[in-house]
């Protein structure tokens, strides 16, 4: 009689299945917290247009810009000189910002007496939708 008693009083698989149960329970709701804000950042991206722009210094000294075109180059503005903003170093030391519409193929100037002997450019284009988008960087 003592065996059979010793099965009845017996807890330790009970404890196992609960624990176990317990640690799925808590894997399960840390994926859904995880999921919940690894899906909730994923709206907040915003698009990424795709628009070539080269920044080159030419033998002369003058810094020519040019539109290369691409996938979304009939998205950006046109007229009006909104389409494209240009902010380079004058030769003065400070920073210049122009405004200007760039067809695709044309090439935009800046004089190597209006710039820095070494300067630094940062082509942004303006979009359709009301965006800006860092299109070129470089220092020529």
């Amino acid at each position: 009689m003592a065996k059979a008693n010793r099965f009845v009083k017996n807890d330790e698989g009970v404890s196992a299945v609960i624990g176990v149960i317990l640690m799925v329970a808590i894997t399960v709701i840390l994926a859904a917290v995880i999921a919940a804000f690894v899906f909730g950042m994923v709206g907040g991206v915003k698009k990424t247009y795709t628009v070539s722009v080269t920044v080159a210094r030419a033998p002369n000294g003058d810094i020519l810009i040019n539109n290369m075109g691409g996938n979304d180059a009939g998205l950006i503005l046109n007229g009006s000189n909104n389409g494209f903003t240009i902010a380079y170093t004058a030769s003065s030391g400070n920073v210049v910002t122009e405004a200007t519409d760039l067809a695709v193929g044309a090439s935009y100037k800046i004089s190597s007496t209006s710039a820095a002997p070494q300067c630094h450019v940062v082509v942004t284009g303006n979009f359709k939708d009301g965006t800006q988008q860092v299109l070129a960087t470089a220092d020529v």
